[in-house]
């Protein structure tokens, strides 16, 4: 199993929609590393789902239900999507001011490359960010 970050504008997509939907295609993905880390992503991995615009947050884990294939709405097969599940909201949101002020999380790509919609996330990364909440 591994572990991914998954970004969305909660004007367009909310955690609070994926849990009302129970499921969802994960998709919208067209920057190419974004897309070479979705095309890794397996059933089974687990994913933090990040609010960006005015939140700027970890709001929930979702669960990925599929392996990527191609997004049915384009006629590219380059652009994948993925099936994702909610898990659990956090209760305690994570603000990306606290990522970005932990020196261990200095090197974790949310901080390095912050216009990226799919990234992973180290083992280390994930149990730092989720302690205690």
């Amino acid at each position: 199993m591994a572990y991914w970050l998954l970004k969305t504008e909660p004007s367009d997509y909310a955690y609070a929609d994926l849990e009302a939907d129970r499921q969802t295609l994960w998709d919208g993905v067209g920057n190419n590393l974004a897309l070479k880390h979705l095309r890794q992503i397996r059933r089974g991995d687990q994913a933090l789902i990040y609010h960006t615009g005015r939140e700027r947050m970890v709001v929930g884990i979702a669960e990925v239900t599929s392996d990527p294939f191609p997004d049915p709405e384009r006629d590219d097969p380059r652009l994948v999507v993925v099936e994702v599940k909610p898990k659990r909201k956090l209760a305690i949101p994570i603000p990306l001011a606290d990522i970005k002020s932990d020196p261990q999380l200095r090197d974790f790509d949310l901080v390095r490359l912050p216009r990226l919609s799919v990234m992973p996330v180290t083992d280390t990364v994930w149990k730092r960010l989720l302690s205690g909440r």
